[in-house]
């Protein structure tokens, strides 16, 4: 329809104004709420053409579309805007259309191929409230980019080795008198976090003695006796030692042990997993080449740098005097290796909090200057902090937010809420264990997804699974109300065939919005941003909660309008439940 339309002002304004005008002049907005009418046209550009009026020229054109264009039936002038009220005949012919289509929304195969990383823990401790976002941001942003039509590689890289590894090392050596994940109870990720934090007490009560012994504190903590036995750990690993190897490998099998069921419960995935410890060699040929092309310079110390001045960057090192990298030659190096892996990859976009941002911009600035033309593929999808209120939680350190203690948090607190208001008397015990664990975990995802990911936020787990307002189990229970509506008309032997119904104002709106639903996930894909998605469902859910309280369906005596409706209810669930697994949501039948 808008594209009838842009041709249809186009030649309007030839056939009024003789007046040749581009397609790409023409503007076409959905009528603002306020206002009667479905499309509008924004006349101002045509003003010089008319040599008339805003209004004027706008009721010339509104009555020329009006008598060739069949499916307007009516428009009005606003100042310098045209409304267009489209025929409700048109949009029982859209509905219908969307109806018949299995995959509603989703996009034809692009041929593209785009890799996205999230995630990327280190193996030192277990995931935290900043994960949760993380992977719940890129694995619904590789949901958006598959229904745009994409091959998605899911990926993350795995921080296992370095000093930090190490000290969860020695800790469990000196004080972990053999405990396992089995021995202790404890999920792996947590045992090995629990030695994390054991080093760091050991380590502030060696440096506190060696400053009353009289060293000075930055001194101090280099020459900490556990430190430096950290340190001589990651000098034996790097060399290969078999015994330190051996350990190291067991205990990051903790780790990942801990994060498959972390992973699992929050409902995420991965095709491709990479390793620092394979990686973090990667690109120092790169840099020795580039040095060799006067790409990059040599200071005399021996130290390798990127001249980015033409950026107005600083200049950024990438390898040490020593000849060691620096993250940043291992992300130059793994960057090179995915395309050579995935052969015409269109995009690989991190998934990374925005303390990282400067990280990226020159990133991707010295793979341009090295010559990479696929480095414009490259993007960073920042995201903003997030907290909890104050004194709401606290982790078992004390000091970060642990993901399991809060996915556990807000799931109880789900069955809590459920089993108040009942309505759960022919459930199965497991049945309604699986349900309070997709409220609370949908209403999880849904509330940091919401989000526009650039922005920070704090995160209340009692908001997140309210059932009023802009929350996920708000839009879980409209589902619900729908399959409930379907099953009892199904009971009462009420038919979906219809045909030559005349549908209402609400009707329309919900046709309308499901209309849409196509060029929002375009947008989503396009910006990146669940958060496109979530308020699309919210408005949708909204529209249909409008409709279901103000129009009789079952108690309907016209049965031709009462099967539209039950289709209509129907196809708004059958959105509602593709847009929410976008987010890595499920909706449940029953609530």
């Amino acid at each position: 329809m808008e594209n009838k339309l842009i041709e249809k002002v186009v030649e309007g304004l030839k056939h009024l104004y003789s007046a040749d005008v581009d397609e790409k002049q023409v503007q076409i907005q959905k009528t603002r709420k306020e206002f009667d009418g479905d499309l509008t046209v924004v006349v101002f550009p045509f003003l010089r053409a008319s040599k008339k009026g805003p209004e004027q020229t706008a009721e010339d054109l509104g009555g020329f579309i009006q008598e060739n264009v069949d499916e307007v039936e009516a428009f009005n002038v606003v100042k310098g805007f045209l409304n267009f009220s489209i025929s409700k005949k048109y949009w029982l012919d859209v509905f219908s259309n969307i109806s018949d289509q299995i995959d509603y929304g989703f996009q034809a195969d692009s041929g593209k191929t785009i890799m996205v990383e999230y995630c990327s823990p280190n193996t030192n401790k277990p995931l935290h409230l900043g994960h949760l976002r993380n992977n719940f941001l890129g694995y619904s942003v590789a949901n958006i980019l598959k229904a745009n039509g994409h091959n998605v590689v899911k990926t993350q890289i795995i921080n296992d080795r370095g000093i930090h590894i190490c000290k969860s090392m020695i800790a469990w050596q000196k004080f972990g008198e053999g405990e396992t994940p089995e021995s202790s109870g404890l999920k792996g990720d947590h045992l090995v976090g629990k030695y994390y934090v054991e080093f760091d007490k050991a380590y502030k009560v060696e440096i506190a003695r060696l400053i009353e012994e009289g060293m000075e504190k930055a001194v101090a903590e280099k020459e900490a006796p556990i430190f430096k036995e950290a340190q001589s750990m990651l000098l034996k690993w790097e060399e290969g030692d078999a015994e330190i190897r051996v350990l190291w490998a067991k205990m990051n099998q903790w780790v990942y042990d801990g994060f498959d069921v972390s992973f699992k419960t929050m409902g995420v995935d991965f095709d491709e997993l990479y390793y620092e410890s394979d990686t973090y060699l990667l690109g120092k040929d790169v840099v020795a080449q580039g040095l060799a092309k006067k790409e990059f310079y040599q200071k005399e110390d021996g130290s390798v740098w990127a001249d980015l001045s033409h950026t107005k960057l600083d200049d950024k090192i990438l390898l040490r005097s020593d000849g060691t990298s620096v993250y940043m030659t291992q992300d130059i190096g793994t960057a090179i290796e995915r395309y050579k892996k995935h052969t015409g990859l269109s995009g690989l976009i991190y998934t990374v909090g925005n303390e990282q941002n400067h990280h990226f911009k020159v990133l991707f600035t010295i793979l341009e200057k090295l010559g990479y033309s696929w480095a414009e593929g490259c993007y960073h999808l920042s995201y903003g902090m997030i907290e909890l209120p104050e004194g709401k939680m606290k982790s078992r350190e004390g000091t970060v937010v642990d993901a399991d203690d809060l996915m556990e948090m807000i799931v109880a607190d789900a069955k809590a809420m459920t089993q108040e208001r009942g309505h759960l008397d022919r459930m199965s015990e497991k049945e309604r264990e699986e349900l309070y664990s997709l409220i609370g975990l949908g209403g999880l995802k849904y509330f940091l997804l919401k989000v526009d990911p650039k922005k920070g936020m704090v995160f209340n787990p009692a908001e997140s699974i309210d059932l009023n307002g802009n929350t996920g189990p708000f839009i879980q229970y409209a589902h619900a109300r729908i399959q409930s509506l379907l099953a009892k008309a199904e009971s009462l032997g009420f038919s979906k065939q219809y045909e030559n119904v005349e549908i209402n104002s609400k009707e329309q709106e919900l046709i309308k919005l499901m209309n849409d639903y196509p060029s929002v996930i375009k947008e989503a894909g396009k910006l990146y941003s669940p958060a496109i998605i979530a308020n699309y469902i919210y408005e949708l859910v909204k529209e249909f909660n409008n409709f279901y309280q103000t129009v009789d369906i079952l108690r309907e005596e016209d049965v031709q309008k009462l099967a539209f409706r039950l289709c209509l209810s129907e196809m708004v669930a059958k959105v509602i439940k593709s847009s929410m697994l976008l987010l890595g949501v499920d909706v449940p039948n029953k609530m």
